[in-house]
């Protein structure tokens, strides 16, 4: 399978992959991001993506490894607006914490759904350049997205799911 290493790619890549540690994993979200029912595969897929970015810099992305990441990170990033935005809240206990933690805490629960949004686009257009340069690769055949059609249609579950 074709290795991407295209350095618009891997730009974004290294943007989600500061997005999601920065505003969505966070230490503040976390506990209640963790009780998200995604199985373990889903779990090693998004962690790939957006923490063992240095891994892949001089190497590259496997193009169907890419798509699986994508795909995983669109379910967790649907499952997370489902389960965890609404009630982000109630979720997170301030666990006795004051002063400036306490502040860091509830800014972090504040500006989670935006954030939470934010990834997504970052997430999309990833996903949406990934579809061109498989595209335009695709001489003589279909691209990869067209043959998985788990991989078609990611946008949507994105940005709607």
């Amino acid at each position: 399978m074709e290795q991407i290493k295209d350095a618009q790619i891997m730009r974004l890549i290294e943007r989600v992959g500061e997005h999601y540690k920065t505003n969505i994993s966070n230490r503040y979200v976390r506990p209640a991001l963790l009780q998200l029912q995604l199985d373990k595969t889903t779990w090693d897929h998004i962690e790939s993506l957006t923490e063992k970015f240095e891994q892949y810099r001089y190497e590259g992305f496997h193009l169907d490894e890419l798509y699986r990441q994508i795909a995983s990170t669109a379910r967790f990033v649907a499952a997370t607006r489902r389960e965890v935005a609404p009630s982000l809240r109630y979720r997170l206990s301030d666990g006795g914490s004051s002063g400036p933690d306490r502040v860091l805490r509830d800014m972090a629960v504040n500006t989670f759904s935006s954030n939470l949004e934010l990834f997504a686009k970052l997430l999309c257009e990833l996903y949406n350049k990934v579809k061109d340069i498989d595209a335009a690769n695709a001489t003589n055949k279909r691209p990869y997205y067209e043959q998985a059609p788990e991989f078609g249609d990611l946008d949507d579950l994105i940005l709607n799911g």
